[in-house]
């Protein structure tokens, strides 16, 4: 079960095992089910969520009941309420397991623990702050400008697997397009 997060910790810095094996025993196993709600609305989130299977989406629902997906995280790849979990102030938006998931889960005490005693840690957590800003940046500026056809090409380009793992209507809300419009394009590649 922790293989996945084995070799993600070792693609991100230099360890040895027994650091490797002690961050590994800070994670406990969670399993979901398909759309279950990990942190809702108005929850303090405190937990880290690295994902071993399955699928992990964070998103917002207007006033008028609709939802806006952000972020999508899949398999080998770490997702939170970021702002929540830095600032312990509820988190406004939802983050929902969207398939039966498989994920490890390390609170918010142990990986502030870790990051402070652990410069390897450290390490990965300054890494995953770089990679969330630049992959905010690049959906934020790549998509202004872009219109319905040239945003689905995007993703296809830097995320293949997205339209075949994630809903029309969760893609068509990333994406920021109706879920016909998304329709009629992905019909046409």
């Amino acid at each position: 079960m922790y293989s996945l997060l084995k070799s993600y910790i070792k693609s991100q810095t230099e360890i040895n095992e027994e650091d490797l094996q002690f961050i590994c025993s800070c994670f406990k196993p969670k399993l979901t089910s398909r759309n279950e709600i990990v942190v809702d609305f108005n929850d303090i989130c405190d937990s880290y969520y690295f994902i071993n299977k399955g699928c992990i989406r964070l998103f917002t629902i207007n006033t008028e009941g609709v939802e806006s997906s952000r972020y999508f995280a899949f398999e080998g790849m770490l997702c939170t309420a970021l702002p929540s979990f830095i600032d312990q102030k509820p988190a406004c938006e939802y983050l929902q397991t969207i398939e039966k998931s498989e994920l490890l889960v390390i609170s918010r005490a142990d990986f502030y623990s870790l990051v402070e005693k652990l410069p390897q840690f450290g390490e990965i957590y300054k890494r995953i702050l770089e990679l969330g800003f630049i992959t905010a940046q690049k959906r934020i500026y790549g998509f202004q400008g872009f219109d319905a056809l040239e945003k689905v090409r995007w993703i296809i380009k830097h995320q293949p697997h997205f339209l075949l793992r994630v809903s029309n209507k969760m893609a068509a809300s990333y994406l920021g397009i109706s879920p016909s419009t998304l329709s009629r394009i992905k019909s046409k590649l």
